[in-house]
């Protein structure tokens, strides 16, 4: 280790590797996956690796990939511009209600959460009837839609206007927190939904397509790129750039829900956005670093730049931060995104229990169920542990303790 405790992977036939893992496991299998990146011809100096890294598809999770020249659709994902936002409110714990379940059962019937698949039936995670401030929003959104549909005009039956202020499935959930001082901050994290799904699987399936006489000789099939200067590159930035709006509006349309919902059930009036932090960590952006322009993306992973403040939760019963980055180059300029996996969802229902999971969040008001013991907190690495290992590359400016959690 040097004295900044980054480990460097030396590659033959590709670029070095670094990771920030002191003291956090790192899969043998995430280790070969980044490997085989690291080998793809067009990755810029190093890849950095965050230390909530762990197996994705094709790339991943926690990991930090500059390129010059071509993107991996793949590692940006189909939950694209997934991400974060918190609001420190002027409200004390002293002033949240007695029952926090009311509260939590408000939200829930506020915010179309989860997911109903079966023929005929409506899903639950989406609007039937979008309110009138989410289809406002989507009018802003609907001129770029437009140019993206007159080339891709499957992308037009998606799930796009009525999934607008809505939670998903999966990690995605929405929180009240407390932090060191006792404010109340409303928390949640969610991307772009079915449309930003449909965006993605298409330009990762166009990707396989153009290369289909090469993915023979690529590592992991779902490494295909495409280059710049190819009949989809343009097409798939600005797919992706409108995908990662989508997902930033999403958060910010379910925040106004969230204030606006415990305004109705809190009594003391309060104001929001003393602090306030909208980010995304699945995301891909041109950038300068090291003197050069490239494409950085960020699989599970959030800019921090110098002065920079950004959101790494941890897991339904573990705390989260509120970060200032410390611009780290190495890292081009990135830190985590949150705890990380340590196993897979199936290999958490095997292993744990409801009565596992009710001990795990005795301290959080929310579900309890089978449904959700694949988020148990067990599941994860442990947050100070992964916060530990970057702290060359963010400083902690708040850590907050959830009181309410509502999951998709």
């Amino acid at each position: 280790m040097n004295p900044e405790a980054i480990e460097v992977i030396k590659v033959p036939d590709g670029r070095p590797i670094k990771l920030w893992t002191e003291g956090v496991p790192v899969e043998d299998a995430a280790r070969l996956q980044l490997i085989n990146t690291a080998r793809l011809p067009f990755i810029f100096r190093h890849l950095a690796v965050m230390p909530d890294v762990h197996l994705g598809k094709g790339s991943t999770i926690g990991s930090v990939i500059p390129t010059r020249g071509a993107i991996i659709p793949a590692a940006v994902g189909v939950d694209i511009g997934c991400g974060m936002i918190a609001t420190r409110t002027t409200l004390k714990a002293s002033d949240l209600p007695d029952s926090l379940h009311r509260l939590r059962s408000a939200v829930e019937q506020a915010i179309p959460h989860g997911r109903t698949v079966g023929r005929g039936k409506r899903d639950e995670g989406s609007w039937q009837n979008p309110p009138e401030r989410v289809s406002a929003l989507w009018a802003e959104l609907l001129p770029g839609f437009t140019r993206i549909v007159e080339k891709y005009p499957h992308l037009r039956e998606t799930n796009n206007h009525k999934h607008l202020g809505t939670l998903g499935t999966g990690n995605h959930f929405i929180e009240v927190c407390l932090d060191e001082a006792d404010h109340v901050w409303f928390m949640l994290h969610s991307g772009s939904r079915g449309v930003g799904n449909a965006i993605g699987s298409t330009f990762i399936a166009l990707a396989q397509a153009d290369m289909r006489q090469h993915l023979a000789n690529l590592p992991d099939g779902d490494l295909a790129y495409i280059e710049e200067g190819s009949v989809h590159f343009d097409d798939y930035l600005e797919a992706v750039g409108w995908a990662q709006n989508y997902a930033r509006r999403n958060r910010t349309a379910m925040m106004d829900s969230l204030i606006a919902v415990a305004r109705k059930v809190i009594t003391r009036p309060f104001t929001v956005n003393v602090e306030a932090v909208n980010c995304h960590h699945n995301y891909v952006q041109k950038e300068t670093h090291f003197g050069s322009e490239i494409f950085v993306t960020r699989k599970g992973a959030l800019s921090a730049r110098k002065g920079e403040l950004g959101i790494i939760p941890g897991s339904m019963g573990a705390r989260s931060y509120i970060v200032r980055g410390l611009g780290n180059e190495e890292s081009f300029c990135s830190c985590s995104h949150g705890a990380g996996r340590t196993m897979s969802r199936n290999e958490a229902r095997r292993r744990f229990t409801v009565a596992d999971q009710e001990r795990a969040t005795a301290h959080v008001e929310c579900r309890k169920d089978r449904e959700v013991i694949d988020e148990i907190p067990m599941a994860y690495k442990d947050i100070d542990a992964v916060m530990h290992a970057q702290r060359s590359l963010v400083e902690i400016v708040h850590t907050l303790r959830q009181v309410v959690c509502v999951k998709g």
